[in-house]
């Protein structure tokens, strides 16, 4: 398996030191999304959707762990039930509003990863598709609401 970055996600945030968690604590955050050239093709059509979804690498983070202390929680959890970056493959996913493109840079808000974050792919948002009826949030639910006000911790860097 390959994976080649189709661009880079450019942000506000240098560090991950109080950056938001989640797009639900970035809302007003704007940022880029910088395509290369050699995919501009593949943008077509992209500015008639209100939101994307961009996946992207956590290429500052090292290692990982089975089980997280993940923020909102007191207790740890299994990885897989939680979104922290430190993963086996450590590939984020944002639903990030598209404000307008420009040629091959797409103008975004509620970005929430550091600036220069590589970029993987994107794909629409569609709520018909995305959200469906009857979903559950598992430990999470009553908790998730609060998103808003965490910013990354130390949670997220390997412990040496």
């Amino acid at each position: 398996m390959q994976l080649t970055p189709i661009g880079t996600i450019r942000s506000p945030f240098p560090s991950e030191e109080g950056m938001p968690i989640q797009p639900s604590g970035a809302w007003n955050a704007v940022g880029e999304v910088v395509v290369d050239a050699a995919y501009a093709e593949g943008l077509a059509d992209v500015e008639g959707f209100s939101h994307i979804i961009l996946l992207y690498w956590f290429h500052r983070v090292e290692g990982y762990s089975l089980t997280v202390r993940p923020f909102l929680e007191e207790r740890s959890r299994g990885l897989f039930a939680t979104r922290a970056p430190r993963r086996p493959n450590p590939i984020g996913l944002s639903v990030v509003q598209l404000i307008e493109r420009r040629d091959t840079v797409l103008r975004i808000r509620g970005v929430d990863v550091v600036d220069g974050t590589p970029l993987l792919d994107i794909k629409p948002y569609v709520p018909a598709f995305d959200a469906p009826e009857k979903a559950r949030a598992g430990w999470l639910e009553g908790k998730a609401e609060r998103s808003e006000t965490w910013t990354a911790d130390d949670r997220f860097v390997e412990k040496t």
